[in-house]
């Protein structure tokens, strides 16, 4: 089975339409998938539920999906960088389900897993928890969470084999590796594919069991959110 496809744009051929949920990987603007976001741009697709931790900044990542009016709801944890965002969601523009970040993280791992749902103290006494179901264990009060299963996932890694086993780089492992297990179809992109094998198995951090289909960009923009410097 050959999972590589030539483009972005062939990647997400067919497998992508209007009104659909989507999990996009990425930690602000670290290891997001920037080729596979043009992509999805481009092909003009709306009323998107996408499930990521942020969206982006404003004219980059994601923001440029909210920029285009192609997003409908937003699940994710953090609206701080991205004012576009903050617009439309405080003008009733878009949707937005607020999701404690590591609830966020275990929705998508429990999806994966095929874990329907599951049983958190985060949120309790709080918005998060209204309409939830309730439950005491142990003299403990937890909410009830369902897992996320998106219909497709677009995910950025480092390095991939042809068989589709991942190498993620540093914070790009955050949510990336959960966003590839949770979705029904996942698209990867990455900035080098070697040959089977080539990959010491104890360096794969996802197996290619979760890889439908890989494409290649060797020079992603890896723009930096804001920049930190000391002074001289």
């Amino acid at each position: 089975m050959n999972k590589i496809y030539p483009s972005a744009a062939a990647a997400l051929d067919g497998i992508v339409h209007d009104g659909q949920l989507l999990a996009v990987g990425g930690f602000g603007l670290c290891g997001i998938p920037e080729a596979l976001i043009d992509a999805l741009q481009a092909s003009g697709k709306k009323d998107l539920t996408v499930i990521s931790n942020n969206a982006g900044v404003d004219g980059f990542g994601l923001g440029k999906l909210l920029a285009t009016r192609q997003i409908k709801k937003m699940i994710s944890s953090y609206v701080g960088e991205n004012k576009e965002f903050e617009r439309q969601y405080l003008a009733g523009e878009l949707q937005l389900e607020f999701t404690p970040q590591g609830t966020l993280a275990e929705k998508l791992r429990a999806g994966g897993a095929g874990i329907p749902a599951f049983f958190t103290k985060t949120g309790v006494g709080t918005i998060v928890a209204e309409g939830k179901e309730l439950r005491e264990f142990d003299g403990h009060t937890y909410v009830m969470e369902r897992s996320l299963t998106p219909e497709v996932s677009l995910v950025k890694a480092f390095r991939a084999d042809k068989s589709g086993n991942l190498q993620f780089r540093r914070t790009a492992r955050n949510f990336n590796p959960n966003v590839a297990m949770a979705g029904k179809l996942t698209v990867v992109e990455v900035e080098e594919i070697v040959e089977t094998g080539a990959i010491d198995p104890d360096q794969v951090h996802l197996p290619g069991i979760f890889v439908h289909r890989i494409v290649l960009n060797t020079t992603p923009e890896k723009r930096i959110e804001q920049r930190t410097v000391r002074k001289a």
